[in-house]
């Protein structure tokens, strides 16, 4: 008979062999802060201008040089359950505002460590939440009061490169001026009368050499491809797009031919390029000029191309076809048949340029207005232009906000000093042990120009405390001078550094209810991993067999 081992009592006893599970304040709340801090710590050094850029390499060995926190935590697989909160909570800010995933996972990790602080004082974890969810219900009141400008006109790009600038500076220090305008140039000309902005509207195209400020703004679509074919340029050209192939159709049902003689063989294939023709003849007489295929062109079919004088464009990417059926107002045809009047695109020029040294076609719309528009973006490297577009993704989102809500309040921390000044007078009026959590939540909003301060070089503690003074005398817009060599405060709406009301709002919001949810974990239940091949062991000595 086997022996039986009784497993331990208590909660083991209910779980699988192999499951573990940690509970209380040492094993789960802790833990968890611990790690939540170790992340926030990761990101805090690319804040702002004068972040540091983080080396990332991704699960399929692709190098990433940035500091966009949002491209960080895209590509590092997070496994711990608490720090994937906080990286939720910074995803769904970039899906609501597109910039601020930064804020997010710093402030969430500052109120993780001021709730440490008092859980060590004997406070507890709900008294805690209570405390930071009352701040947060402050800071969103006083919020509003310290709006300092708003954009009317969305269609004015003076208006709307000042709420781009600062977005941008974040990424692009120093190329913030040039870049704003490419992207307010681009958004204001694909922005719809009275609908609201797609942020899908603004392609970007980067091309290898040259120089950033030799990028530029094309009103329609940018490939990088060849034309097929003999013809490269076409005015105002009516467009066909096919999904499929531009070659001899396949019949749909296999069949067999009994060929018997030579004769019969020529007039079988000749019968193959006379329905050819026929079809291109079809399309040439519905009055399209270029023909763009999802798929090959055959060489029997390019030589008809030619003879109608036909243009080809191959564009094996359906997201691609799609954009340009938006761009052209063209519809995509699954198979090779003439098109109607109402099937067909139009485009001012169809053409092939050279961009340095790089063929690319190009669908030019001249009008004021089109449906898409393209920034090409020159540069020296692949990582530099890939880092100038995500500055760029995060400029048309901050568009996509100000066409939604154009408030602006002051950046530089500016707005983050005045809240923390307010809640902590807040605080004191609070009769309960809530006021300690309010106080750190004031703590954790001043964290922001410390960072500034540290990764500008600056001594830190001077610069909160001439910040503070700033403040305490009625100059609610004294933020932190980047450019001094010390640690010396400017007026934020002067030097023109201005942040999204909706960047901030939704921060605090994210954050805050991140930092709630992990603090209220008591108890961690993991199961037992399914099967499957074990991992291989990371670093260890080489093999020398080998």
């Amino acid at each position: 008979m086997a022996l039986h081992v009784p497993k331990a009592p208590g909660f083991a006893q209910m779980m699988k062999e192999g499951a573990r599970h940690f509970s209380g304040l040492e094993e789960a709340v802790y833990r968890n802060i611990g790690a939540c801090k170790e992340f926030a710590k990761t990101v805090r050094t690319a804040y702002g201008p004068n972040g540091m850029n983080k080396m990332v390499i991704n699960h399929i060995e692709k190098l990433f040089v940035t500091s966009d926190a949002g491209t960080i935590i895209r590509e590092l697989d997070v496994e711990h359950p608490a720090a994937k909160l906080m990286v939720l909570a910074a995803q769904m800010m970039e899906q609501e505002v597109g910039d601020g995933t930064n804020f997010v996972i710093i402030f969430c990790g500052a109120l993780l460590e001021g709730a440490e602080e008092l859980l060590r004082m004997g406070l507890t974890p709900s008294e805690i939440s209570e405390g930071f969810e009352l701040a947060l219900d402050k800071a969103l009141e006083v919020l509003p009061s310290l709006v300092v400008d708003k954009v009317e006109d969305v269609r004015n790009e003076a208006q709307v490169m000042k709420a781009l600038r600062t977005a941008i500076m974040s990424k692009q220090y120093g190329q913030e001026d040039f870049i704003s305008q490419l992207i307010g140039k681009a958004c204001i000309s694909v922005l719809p009368e009275g609908g609201s902005f797609n942020v899908d509207n603004v392609r970007v195209c980067k091309i290898l050499g040259s120089g950033l400020n030799n990028s530029s703004v094309v009103q329609g679509m940018v490939f990088k491809r060849q034309v097929e074919g003999d013809i490269s340029k076409k005015t105002k050209a009516k467009i066909v797009i096919y999904t499929c192939a531009i070659d001899i159709m396949q019949t749909e049902t296999k069949g067999t031919v009994l060929i018997k003689n030579a004769d019969e063989l020529k007039n079988f294939s000749r019968g193959e390029e006379s329905m050819l023709e026929s079809q291109i003849k079809a399309i040439a007489d519905a009055g399209a000029d270029v023909v763009v295929g999802g798929a090959k062109f055959g060489d029997m079919a390019l030589h008809y191309l030619n003879k109608y004088g036909l243009m080809g464009v191959r564009l094996t990417s359906k997201w691609d076809l799609r954009r340009l059926c938006k761009a052209v107002g063209a519809t995509a045809l699954p198979r090779m048949t003439a098109p109607t009047k109402e099937e067909l695109g139009y485009a001012d020029i169809v053409c092939v340029d050279e961009v340095g040294d790089t063929d690319v076609v190009v669908f030019r719309l001249e009008g004021k207005e089109s449906r898409v528009s393209t920034i090409v973006v020159r540069g020296a490297t692949n990582n530099y232009m890939d880092d100038v577009e995500r500055a760029i993704d995060d400029g048309v989102n901050t568009f996509k906000g100000v066409s939604k809500d154009g408030r602006l309040v002051a950046g530089a921390s500016a707005t983050e000093i005045e809240l923390a000044r307010q809640l902590t007078s807040y605080g004191d009026t609070r009769p309960g042990l809530e006021q300690y959590a309010v106080k750190k939540f004031a703590v954790a909003l001043e964290g922001f120009a410390k960072i500034l301060a540290e990764n500008t070089g600056v001594k830190a503690n001077e610069l909160v405390s001439k910040l503070y003074a700033a403040h305490e005398e009625g100059q609610k817009t004294a933020g932190f001078d980047i450019n001094a060599e010390t640690a010396s405060v400017c007026d934020a709406v002067t030097a023109n550094i201005l942040d999204l009301y909706l960047t901030k709002m939704w921060g605090m919001k994210y954050a805050t209810n991140a930092a709630c949810t992990i603090l209220k974990v008591d108890q961690i239940i993991m199961a037992k991993r399914a099967g499957g091949p074990r991992p291989p062991q990371q670093g260890g000595a080489d093999n020398d067999e080998d």
